[in-house]
C-alpha cells in the first residue's frame, strides 16, 4: 500500500523539513509527498479503493499501535493508497471532513503545520516499523 502525504504550505529548507526527511527515508513502504499552496491548487484524486485520512482537531486520538492496526487492516483489504491530508491554517470544512475515511488528531493542542507534517512522518515510520516487527516502537 502506498502512503501519500498531501500538505498545504511549502516546507522549504527548514529544521522541520530535515526532520520529515529523516523519517521519510526510513519508511520501507512506497511513499509520496505532495505540497500544495496555502490556498488553491488541486488535491490529487483519490485512487479507486483508496482511503483518506485528515489531520483535524476533531479527529480521533489514536495510539501508535492502533494507528498501525488501521494501516494493517487497510493493507489487508487491498487498499492501494492511504492519503494523509494536512490542511491550511483554517483546517477542513464539514464537507471535506465528511468525505474522509478517518479523522486523526495529534492531541488537543494546536500544532504548526510544518511540525504536524514531521509528527505524521514519524507516526507513519513508527506504524510501518511496528508492522514489520522492528524494535523502534516500545510500549511502556
Amino acid at each position: 500500500m502506498r502512503l501519500h502525504i498531501i500538505a498545504r504550505g511549502k516546507i522549504g529548507r527548514s529544521p522541520e523539513a530535515e526532520l520529515v526527511q529523516r523519517y521519510v527515508k526510513r519508511i520501507q513502504w512506497p511513499l509520496a509527498i505532495t505540497e500544495l499552496p496555502d490556498r488553491g491548487g488541486t488535491v490529487p484524486a483519490q485512487p479507486l479503493g483508496g482511503r483518506t485520512v485528515m489531520l483535524d482537531e476533531t479527529g480521533r486520538h489514536l495510539g501508535s499501535m492502533e494507528f498501525a492496526q488501521v494501516l494493517d487492516r487497510w493493507r489487508g483489504e487491498g487498499v492501494r493508497e492511504a492519503r494523509f491530508l494536512i490542511g491550511a491554517a483554517d483546517g477542513f470544512d464539514e464537507t471535506e471532513r465528511a468525505g474522509a475515511d478517518l479523522l486523526v488528531a495529534f492531541g488537543k493542542a494546536t500544532w504548526p503545520h510544518l511540525l504536524a507534517r514531521a509528527m505524521l512522518a514519524e507516526q507513519l515510520y513508527r506504524a510501518t516499523s511496528i508492522l514489520a516487527g522492528h524494535p523502534y516502537h516500545r510500549e511502556g
